[in-house]
Formats: C-alpha cells, structure tokens, sequence
C-alpha cells in the first residue's frame, strides 16, 4: 500500500452537502443511452450434460495439475490456510504449484455477488453489471493510436485525454474504461496516476483501477476516496479492473498484488484468462474451456479469500492463432463458441461474465476490421456478456488505438443497443390499426400508424451514407473512414468537461504531485 493518504483519512467532509456537490458535478450533462438490458434470451449451444463435463475436467485439472503461483507468497500462504495443497519449485524458489482439493475453489465462489452496481460520479451514469445487463467499456492497452492524417504512432498522453473525451461524449458507451491507450512519454511508474485523473477530470462516466503493480492498484483507490469519500468506496463499488491469469495456469505477482489491493478494497476484479487457443491453451473448444474455467475459479476464489462478498467478474480473452503464421486470429467461429460455453458456465458459477468486442487483426479500420469485429460482437451480445471491454476502437489485435475505429465501432453498438431490446408487442408494435387502414394493394407510406412511428421505426446509421450516388458524389466522395475522422475531430472540438469540485480537484492534483515526487523515472 502506499504511504500517501487521502487528504482526509476519515473521507470527505460530512454527505449533506453531497447533493449539492453532485448536481454541481453533473450539470453539464452529456446524453446518454444507459447500459443495456437484454430482453432477448443468450443462444446457450453447450447442453447442461456437456457443461457438466467441462466442470468436471476443471475439477481434475485444479487437483491433478494444479495452478502456480509466483512471486506472491501471501497468496500461497492464503491457499495453504484455506486447505490447498502447496508444493514448492525445485527450480524456483519464487514458485509454488498449488493443487486444489474437489470442491475447494467452489465452496469459496459462493460468497461471490450474482451481480453490482458500479458508481460513477454522475450518478446517472452508474452501471449495472451481471444478470441481464449489458456494459459496452472502450479498447484497454495499446501502446498506439492510429489515425486517418498521422498513421500508426506511439500514444500519448494527449491521446488519452482525446480518447476519454470521446468515450464520454458517445453515449452508446456506458463505460469510460481504463488503459484507453498507454501514454508512452510519461513514466511507467507514474503514469497512472495521469491516466485516472484524466478519467475523473474528463469524464463522469464509471471507470476502471490501474492494476500494473499493487501499489498502483493503491493509488486509484486513494484517487477514488478523495472523489467518493473512503466510507462510500468500502462499502460500494466505484471501480472495475482487469486481472490477466498468465496463461497457462499461472497466477504471478504483479495481477496478485493488484487483485489483492482491490478486492480488499471491495473494488470488482475481472479475472480473466488471456487465451490464444493453440498456444495459450489446447486447439480444441473444450479443451480451452476446461483451462478457461480451471484458471479462472481460482482467481474468482481468491478474491473471495480476499473479501468474501467484494464484487467479481469471470472473464475471458478468447482468441484462436493462425497455426500457419502463429499471429492471433479474431471473427473466427472457434473463439465465438468459447464465449458462449463460456458465458454458460459463468451463469452457472452464479457471477458476471466479460469477454468479446470489436475485435480484428487489421492493421486500419477496413472491411476486414469491420467483417472481424461484427463478427466478434454478434456473438458478444447474444451469449449473455455483462461487461463487454474493447467494444470500440480496437485495431490491429490490441496493439493500436483507433481513432476513426472508435467512431465506427461505437455507430455499430447503438444498432446491437436496439437489437437487444427485443420485439415489441405491444398494441402498436402488432399495427392491426395498419393493415386496416391501407388494406390490399396499396401502400403504408402515408397511413397514420406509419406517421406516428416514421421516427424511431428502425434503427439508422448516424454515420453509414444512405444517400443517392449523385449526392454522395457532389459531398465529396467521402468514405465512412473520412466521415469518421471528421466526426472525432468535431466531437473534441465540441466537448465540454463535465464539472468537478474544485476541492477535489486540488486534492488529487496535491497526491499526484505528492507521488511523483517519489516515484522513479525508470521503473516497468
């Protein structure tokens, strides 16, 4: 943990004045969509004989192979102390194998929430995670951005401002996210700290913890008092992080410091598996299920051991590779069947399930971007995701940011936004009054039913060309990548922070400066 507090360790100044304070925060209001929820059922292709199999191959594999655990001690003691048996490396002395007795990893899982309320400073932005809710979070991690006038270059910290203004400008994203892109000309060690002021600053939609080191983990919950007031972040959760198993089946320190520092903190952890089945995992569906499940039940369980009752999310990274050229393939159909067994199996451990997104290998935001990500996303929405992370603006397999791929991606999941909202049956919805009216042989356009729902009949495209080729030509021939390019451009030119209170503002500016004064220029 760090040494630096918040600067009131008791949290903020008495809540009545919060109200105030909040509707001060909130008075530049962005609209937004809201988080979906689903009125159309998840396609569940897996059989309950079949998920019992996977189940049970899962339970074999946590007995007889084990998962280990390294450079984390704390951890293996904890596993010890819970009944697990612990074997030291003879090779390592950083790394212990530890083997799960049937049961163990389940028993624990209970104490898990079947769904949470993420908080967001606006509080009409809080976000409902598990059940039948859908959460769409932006691209997390590459270390490039693209776009239309500079090509593929390194991130910036500026990058990252313009992406958190984005995200929060679209309403058909619910979430800000957290590693929009890594900002390479700040410090490893001290860049988080910019990172999640900017997401405070810029933002008022829900976010995510740095999880690149514990003490890291630490300073987003600090950040995350000065805003909330430490009592509320006890007892509710105001941050989502991401947890990468190292597969296969390690769990090392760096995700288990962070994991720890959060869960304790009873902030929700995503435990998620990154698998490129073929070299991450077996080639097989199930066979990369059985790991999926194996690696994360332990990392679910452990958060349990944490603090039974913080707020957790089984996730998973599916990919298939290219077995000719070894890169990660995405839009396939394997990986689409690891998501929904997958889905499946989180509904019957009885917690929230990531996984999916606009996923593609192209290198621009092309056809092939479009074909892999539509493809990804399809099978996204209909297995039941909870909390869909890189929904918008990934390229070239997680390595770039993309500018106009955000834009496009985001235009795209206000049409899924629409398909999840199922059929209406309602007496409009079923436009007897309709047919009678127009009758055989004639047409609807001008019929009164038609008139009165001509506006939001079907969903549209707010950046798709739909026009005729001779008003397309004399617009300037434009394609959706320009069209997209201009839209970002006018959008950050438009944007308007959402207000934070000026004492809290200069409270996070005082730790960050605080930090950075200790924190080292040269440290991964």
């Amino acid at each position: 943990m760090t040494d630096v507090q918040p600067a009131s360790s008791s949290g903020r100044r008495a809540r009545g004045g919060a109200d105030a304070r909040r509707a001060a925060r909130t008075s530049t209001a962005v609209r937004q969509s809201g988080f979906i929820r689903r009125a159309i059922k998840p396609y569940e292709p897996f059989s309950d004989d079949q998920l019992e199999l996977i189940e049970a191959n899962a339970e074999i594999v946590l007995q007889e192979v084990g998962i280990d655990f390294y450079e984390d001690e704390e951890a293996v003691r904890m596993w010890k102390d819970a009944g697990a048996d612990v074997k030291p490396s003879a090779t390592d002395p950083k790394r212990f194998r530890v083997r799960f007795p049937k049961g163990l990893v389940r028993s624990l899982i209970k104490t898990a929430p079947r769904e949470y309320v993420q908080h967001a400073r606006n509080p009409a932005n809080n976000v409902t995670i598990g059940g039948n809710n859908t959460v769409f979070a932006p691209v997390y991690g590459p270390p490039f951005i693209r776009n239309l006038d500079e090509g593929r270059r390194y991130a910036t910290i500026e990058d990252f401002r313009n992406f958190a203004k984005l995200v929060y400008m679209l309403p058909s994203l619910h979430h800000a996210g957290g590693t929009l892109c890594e900002p390479v000309d700040i410090p490893v060690a001290k860049r988080h700290l910019d990172m999640i002021y900017t997401h405070i600053k810029y933002s008022d939609k829900p976010f995510m913890a740095s999880v690149t080191a514990g003490e890291r983990s630490a300073d987003s919950v600090a950040m995350a008092e000065m805003v909330f007031g430490k009592d509320f972040v006890d007892q509710n959760c105001v941050m989502t992080s991401l947890i990468n198993a190292n597969s296969p089946m390690v769990w090392d320190g760096v995700m288990l410091g962070a994991l720890k520092v959060l869960a304790r903190a009873n902030q929700a952890c995503v435990i998620s598996p990154f698998i490129v089945a073929g070299a991450m995992s077996p080639v097989t569906t199930v066979g990369t299920l059985t790991q999926i499940l194996a690696e994360a039940s332990v990392g679910i369980a452990f958060t349990q051991l944490c603090r039974p009752g913080a707020p957790v999310v089984f996730g998973t990274f599916a990919a298939s590779m290219s077995m000719q050229s070894g890169a990660p393939t995405f839009g396939s159909p394997e990986p689409a069947m690891v998501t929904f067994g997958a889905a499946q199996l989180a509904r019957r451990m009885g917690v929230p399930f990531r996984s999916g997104g606009s996923l593609c290998g192209s290198k621009l935001p092309d056809a092939q971007a479009a074909y892999e990500s539509a493809n990804t996303m399809w099978s996204t929405l209909l297995s039941g995701v909870n909390f869909c992370l890189h929904a918008a603006g990934w390229l070239e397999g997680g390595l770039a940011s993309g500018y106009e791929k955000l834009i496009m991606d985001a235009d795209q999941l206000t049409m899924f936004q629409k398909f999840a909202q199922g059929v209406d049956f309602s007496e409009n919805g079923q436009a007897l009054d309709a047919i009678r009216e127009v009758g055989p042989g004639s047409h609807y356009l001008g019929c009164a039913h038609t008139q009165a729902n001509f506006e939001t009949a079907f969903w549209r495209s707010g950046l798709a060309d739909n026009n005729s080729f001779e008003q397309w030509r004399d617009e300037g021939e434009k394609d959706i990548v320009v069209r997209a390019n201009e839209r970002w451009k006018q959008m950050l030119r438009d944007y308007e922070a959402p207000a934070l209170d000026e004492s809290i503002d200069e409270q996070l500016q005082a730790f960050m400066a605080k930090r950075k004064e200790v924190l080292p220029d040269n440290v991964s």
